[in-house]
């Protein structure tokens, strides 16, 4: 009985403090939940129309800031690829192919990774960084050109859910079986995942990305 109760009590300050959290944001900074997102998105460009501007030899620069193990198992025809994590746009720019008024077209997963890079593009002077509408997923999907190895790999974005949800779990499970205050484990997590939300900035993510298997 005692037991239950402290993780109740646990699990209510937990929701209490994450609910304050996101309140807080909502009220002193509003934008990191509405206009953020909208003045901060990148110019993009669908795969379709990137690949005809390829063809015709008009894309002097394209990016891929997936991992290394994420590029060896397939990427789009024509890119370099610059880990998000090793990405420095000041250097980028600096020796880049193109003239300094032609674009710089970035390519990551599904858009996200993407989306971080042209916004360290832009921070860096470059006014013409695009984004390629849902990442290499969606070119290999439109059926074009791509660079395919011979080993599958696990996306970040699926390391980083199989990650979080083990690390939840094991907190629940301590905390039942062990002691209650294990549950501020899974709260950790669960407030990670909302400031990775409210921020489209994923610290797990991150640290993922180094791991040798994905180099």
């Amino acid at each position: 009985m005692v037991r239950h109760a402290t993780a109740v009590f646990i699990a209510s300050v937990t929701f209490s403090l994450e609910t304050g959290v996101v309140s807080r944001i909502q009220r002193e900074k509003p934008d990191l939940l509405t206009g953020h997102i909208l003045r901060n998105m990148p110019q993009t460009i669908s795969p379709k129309e990137l690949a005809t501007a390829l063809a015709a030899g008009n894309v002097p620069d394209f990016i891929d800031v997936r991992t290394p193990a994420e590029y060896r198992e397939v990427h789009a025809q024509g890119t370099i690829l610059i880990p998000l994590d090793q990405f420095d746009a000041s250097s980028l720019l600096a020796s880049r192919r193109g003239a300094g008024s032609d674009p710089v077209y970035v390519i990551c997963r599904s858009g996200s990774r993407g989306a971080k890079a042209c916004a360290q593009l832009e921070a860096a002077g470059c006014a013409n960084a695009i984004n390629v509408e849902g990442g290499t997923t969606a070119w290999d999907a439109a059926g074009l050109p791509v660079v395919r190895g011979s080993k599958k790999v696990m996306s970040i974005e699926r390391q980083v859910r199989i990650a979080a949800g083990s690390i939840v779990l094991i907190g629940l499970a301590a905390g039942y079986f062990v002691t209650p205050w294990m549950l501020l484990l899974s709260a950790f997590i669960a407030s990670g995942l909302i400031f990775a939300g409210i921020t489209d900035t994923c610290g797990m993510g991150m640290m993922l990305a180094k791991m040798p298997w994905n180099r």
